[in-house]
């Protein structure tokens, strides 16, 4: 799921990628989607490429490469804007770095189908409680517009404690130094403020939801990701707003 910005962008890189197989400038990606500055447009790709949409191809000016499009597109293959060059991928094992950090979520494996391994059933002082899914976190989608409890997923309930859960399925690669990583599933606190350097879901701009470790300093708030192919993002602290914090991860396997 994409924004409407996002995918009015990603659309129209891919009509330009096509017709004259060179990216768009920043001033012509502003001025199709009618924003004010350029900055929008930054924060558009870099949504879209923590989605896994799109590429920058390392030291090109106006490289972009397209890596999938939205299944309701009806668009054919992704073009390129040019041959690049393989990419390569060096990250210490997630585990390994979360461990370091100190920064390990609770991940439970399996699958859910029914009652998870491990967890006791009716017998047992712990059952699975079923928390509803959401939908996905860095979807560009509010929290508040996810909030259809069809669907749930089992989660041990001696993993929640007090408070309100949901669950969400992360989307992307921005968190894997952390240990999350793409079709995870994780647990989130509801929750207005959080410890800085937690774990959040993040609201940006009232439209965009995103999962980032929370820096603060001074009146700034920071939206950190847990991958050096990404950057930290700083707002002023009108812009973001706290949804919920992380408490655990489910993986399948």
């Amino acid at each position: 799921m994409l924004t409407k910005k996002q995918y009015e962008l990603l659309m129209f890189i891919e009509k330009r990628l096509r017709s004259t197989g060179i990216s768009p400038s920043f001033d012509e990606m502003k001025d199709a989607l009618d924003l004010k500055s350029k900055s929008g447009i930054h924060r558009l790709i870099t949504g879209l490429e923590e989605r896994g949409f799109i590429r920058r191809l390392p030291h090109r000016a106006r490289a972009l490469e397209i890596l999938r499009l939205p299944e309701n597109s009806g668009m054919g293959e992704p073009v390129q804007a040019a041959a690049p060059a393989p990419a390569i991928a060096s990250a210490a094992p997630p585990d390994a770095s979360a461990d370091r950090a100190g920064l390990r979520p609770n991940v439970i494996r399996g699958q859910f189908s029914g009652a998870l391994p491990g967890v006791p059933t009716a017998r047992g002082a712990a059952e699975a409680v079923d928390l509803p899914l959401y939908g996905k976190i860095a979807a560009g989608t509010p929290i508040e517009a996810l909030r259809d409890s069809s669907t749930t997923v089992p989660v041990p309930s001696t993993l929640l404690g007090t408070g309100d859960h949901y669950a969400l399925t992360v989307e992307g690669d921005s968190m894997i130094d952390a240990g999350i990583l793409d079709g995870d599933t994780v647990v989130i606190r509801r929750c207005e403020t959080a410890d800085n350097g937690s774990i959040v879901v993040a609201l940006v701009d009232a439209q965009e939801a995103t999962l980032k470790r929370l820096r603060r300093k001074g009146t700034s708030i920071a939206l950190e990701p847990a991958n050096a192919k990404y950057e930290t993002k700083v707002f002023g602290p009108d812009r973001v707003t706290i949804q919920g914090r992380l408490v655990g991860l489910l993986r399948e396997y």
